[in-house]
């Protein structure tokens, strides 16, 4: 029995010094985006999605009004000597113009889109662009936006206020019947441009 016990012994310190080392490996990886355990989930690197938030109006009037008025007025004399065919003569001449305009615009956007964080400054902030695209009944509406966010404008939902993006770039085109419909018309437009 004794024999058994060394052999045994002796079996499992040759399988002891003939493996390698062995290594535990962990699922957790404390650079993976995931690794805020117990945190919130917002954009803080490239390539992370951010909801922004749209809502935005702007209003804006203008009123202009031009005149100008211009009169001239000459008399000539009866001529003499050789001019004597020349008979007395009063010139005059009256200029007016006058013009009006007014324009008032009022806009209003509001939406909600996804964008992505294609860049970190070295102060944090995050450079976001996105588009999205609607197409509905013939109609195709486009918003683009782009500009800075701070994170500490970004709520616990992953998501901006447009108003909180600093160098904001918004725009909004359309394309579609409708739009067509709001154009002048083309003999309306040559009228315009030579009038």
């Amino acid at each position: 029995m004794k024999s058994l016990s060394k052999l045994l012994g002796l079996t499992i310190v040759c399988l002891m010094l003939t493996t390698g080392q062995v290594m535990a490996s962990s699922l957790w990886s404390d650079g993976a985006q995931t690794s805020v355990l117990f945190g919130d989930q917002r954009a803080r690197a490239v390539g992370d999605i951010l909801t922004v938030v749209v809502n935005e109006s702007s209003t804006a009037s203008r009123t202009g009004s031009s005149s100008n008025s211009k009169s001239a007025a000459n008399n000539v004399e009866k001529g003499t000597g050789l001019l004597g065919f020349i008979p007395d003569s009063t010139l005059s001449q009256d200029d007016s113009f006058k013009a009006q305009g007014t324009i008032n615009n009022s806009n209003k956007v509001t939406a909600r889109l996804t964008v992505k964080v294609i860049e970190v400054k070295p102060n944090g902030n995050l450079v976001i662009s996105g588009v999205q695209n609607i197409r509905q009944n013939g109609e195709e509406q486009r918003i683009n936006i782009s500009g800075q966010v701070r994170p500490s404008d970004i709520r616990a939902d992953n998501s901006v206020l447009s108003s909180n993006i600093a160098d904001a770039k918004l725009l909004v085109t359309g394309s579609g019947p409708l739009v067509n419909k709001q154009r002048q018309g083309i003999l309306t437009q040559i009228w315009n441009w030579f009038f």
